[in-house]
């Protein structure tokens, strides 16, 4: 019977976003206010039908309810409750659900604490919302049931993809959702400005916090997937350029040039038209990875569908939601004129050239995704092509190499027209510290490779960079230091979220550079009692050993870790076979230092009593999802600037005397 609410309050909610989607579209069209004030008690209807739905959904796997044939391919009664909730998002039907639920969650938002938005902007906005709701509801209803009963009911199920029984994918998707779905908010807000033909500063200040949410949500996302790859897959790396990796890459590429171009729009009232451009491209590309993911046209260990159906039904939505904005686009997007003026040199250009480079650099990546489906496609699968990391290195990452040298030298202009060499004068810190950094690699490495070098300067140009910026904003060591304290107290939440955010992509930077250039790595077959030496460490093998888990058996090794025949750690990897699907996965052991992960993987079985063994020792690799957190933290906090935030002004009492006389 709950399966039966559950489906049924997926149809509900289909006929109340097609309410929502068409009154007050209509009613802002005819400027009649009671068929606009629809659309806030249809999101908000939208919303908890769509809960009530996907509360059943996992209700039915909580409980292990076999009846219901999603539950059966994707749970078994034996799994930790931790994996049967995460089974909910972990398969095709039920990740869509769960993609429908953050879209109403962004809609309800903007119907609660949107209210002092201009009533046409904000009844169009959440039209549209709507729109990309029934598209979506459509889908699932026709083409991903998750609800589809199995008659007879299962004994038991199939169990859940081993490699997603891990705490970091449980997670890893909703944050990844809650980031693509965001920007749909972003998208819904640029489709109503051109609807209306007006974008304008308070446009901008309203379509940014959107913006950060989602591009805070999206950071996470990735840096849980790519953390879940490094440990879980065996791989000893990081990010491999894999397609579905790329998906998630180029939306949160794209929403990172929206967020820097909405405050050139904000600031100086320029850069309209582009600015809901960006808005537009940002989730047209979180389409367009729901589709590579869902479709069946790639391969990869994180794709979850391969249904050439919902393939079709997908790309015609893609077609629909991409083609129709472009279009409006084309037609509307001239109409924005832009009154600001600035010259190259100044913040404006910075933030230009950010945009031009995170644009092109979102291109690479999209070149490089799509190119082999290209070639499939012409050649009828008779051409195999596969682009890789060295098309990525030696394309993208030149691209990079000047925004990072201007992410320092931005901030430091003066609005409108600014002094380059002022700027870089004041940055002689930041030069000092980058060739310091340079110079103590060199020794360190013996000379090293030279994108090592570059990888590190740049890292220290910008980190030192930003500190010298805030020093500047703050007149550290200018003024007395009573005042630099006030100053620093009373500086906005977004100052300090942009310090953060730039400071924790120079340690990105870094982490980067070290994990890619300096890893070294050992691959051998060793019998108890061997050591290796890697790194300046040596490990000891002391065999491996049949092990059962809660449900999976395992095959355990042990590896005794020792630097100058001073013990560091013991390392325990696995090589575990899941009981239900036989599927086996590796569980690498890693100890981090601060300067870099000792990483240990364990494989087969070798004639003789030897067992294949994979050794690295990955310098500074810690540091990526350290600086990553730090630009989220950086987001939160710039979300949560007053100047920012969507919501309803602070109302006044009125005294009771006060309004029984009005």
């Amino acid at each position: 019977m709950i399966i039966e609410i559950g489906h049924f309050a997926l149809v509900l909610a289909l006929f109340v976003a097609v309410v929502q989607a068409a009154v007050p579209m209509a009613g802002a069209q005819r400027g009649d206010a009671a068929w606009m004030a629809v659309a806030r008690p249809a999101a908000l209807a939208q919303f908890l039908l769509v809960a009530v739905a996907f509360g059943c959904l996992t209700h039915a796997f909580v409980t292990s309810d076999f009846s219901v044939l999603n539950v059966a391919q994707n749970s078994h009664s034996t799994k930790p409750m931790l994996y049967k909730v995460s089974g909910v998002w972990g398969n095709h039907e039920g990740s869509m659900l769960l993609w429908v639920l953050i879209l109403a969650v962004f809609g309800c938002a903007v119907a609660l604490f949107g209210r002092n938005l201009p009533p046409g902007l904000r009844s169009r906005a959440l039209a549209i919302q709507g729109l990309i709701s029934v598209g979506f509801l459509l889908f699932i209803l026709f083409t991903s049931n998750p609800f589809a009963r199995l008659l007879p009911a299962a004994r038991d199920g199939q169990g859940l993809n081993p490699l997603l029984q891990d705490p970091g994918l449980a997670f890893h998707p909703p944050f990844l959702y809650l980031g693509y779905v965001g920007f749909s908010m972003a998208f819904s807000f640029a489709i109503a400005a051109l609807i209306e033909g007006r974008v304008d500063a308070a446009w901008a200040r309203w379509v940014r916090p959107w913006t950060l949410a989602a591009w805070s949500f999206l950071t996470v996302g990735i840096g849980l997937g790519s953390w879940w790859a490094y440990y879980e897959l065996g791989w000893g790396g990081f990010w491999f350029w894999d397609p579905v990796e790329n998906a998630s890459f180029m939306p949160w590429l794209a929403g990172t040039a929206l967020l820097h171009s909405s405050i050139v729009v904000e600031k100086r009232d320029t850069m309209k038209a582009w600015t809901v451009f960006l808005a537009i491209v940002a989730f047209s590309l979180s389409l367009l990875g729901t589709f590579l993911v869902r479709s069946g046209v790639l391969t990869s260990v994180h794709a979850f569908a391969t249904d050439p159906k919902r393939g079709v039904f997908i790309l015609i939505l893609l077609i629909i939601v991409i083609g129709g904005s472009l279009a409006l686009f084309a037609w509307r997007g001239p109409q924005l004129k832009s009154t600001g003026l600035f010259q190259p040199v100044s913040r404006e250009g910075a933030l230009l050239l950010n945009n031009l480079m995170m644009t092109v650099g979102t291109a690479v990546v999209l070149l490089g995704t799509l190119y082999p489906l290209f070639t499939d496609a012409m050649t009828g699968g008779q051409s195999k092509v596969s682009v890789g990391a060295p098309f990525y290195n030696a394309v993208f990452v030149p691209l990079m190499i000047p925004m990072i040298a201007a992410m320092a030298v931005g901030p430091m202009l003066s609005w409108k027209r600014g002094d380059l060499g002022a700027a870089l004068t004041r940055l002689w810190l930041a030069c000092a510290a980058a060739a310091v950094a340079v110079a103590v690699t060199w020794l360190v490495q013996t000379g090293g490779s030279v994108l090592g070098l570059i990888g590190v300067l740049f890292a220290a140009w910008l980190a030192v960079g930003t500190l010298v910026e805030l020093a500047e904003r703050v007149r550290l060591f200018r003024a007395p230091a009573g005042e630099s304290l006030r100053r620093l107290a009373r500086l906005p939440r977004a100052a300090w979220g942009m310090t953060l955010a730039h400071f924790g992509l120079a340690v990105v930077v870094a982490g980067i550079t070290g994990a890619g250039v300096w890893k070294v790595e050992s691959i051998q077959a060793m019998k108890p009692g061997d050591s290796v030496d890697v790194a300046g460490y040596t490990y000891t093998f002391h065999g491996a050993q049949e092990h059962q888990g809660p449900n999976y058996s395992a095959l355990r090794g042990k590896f005794t870790v020792s630097r100058g025949g001073e013990p560091v750690v013991d390392l325990w990897p696995e090589k575990r076979v899941y009981t239900v699907r036989a599927m086996p996965t590796t569980e690498a052991a890693i100890h981090p230092t601060f300067w870099g992960d000792l990483y240990a993987v364990v494989g087969d079985a070798q004639p003789g009593g030897s067992f294949v063994t994979r050794l690295y020792f990955n310098p500074l690799v810690g540091w990526m999802w350290a600086g990553g957190l730090i630009m989220v933290l950086g987001g939160v906090l710039s979300l949560s600037d007053r100047r920012y935030r969507v919501g309803a002004p602070t109302r006044r009492r009125v005294p009771a005397g006060a309004a029984a006389r009005a």
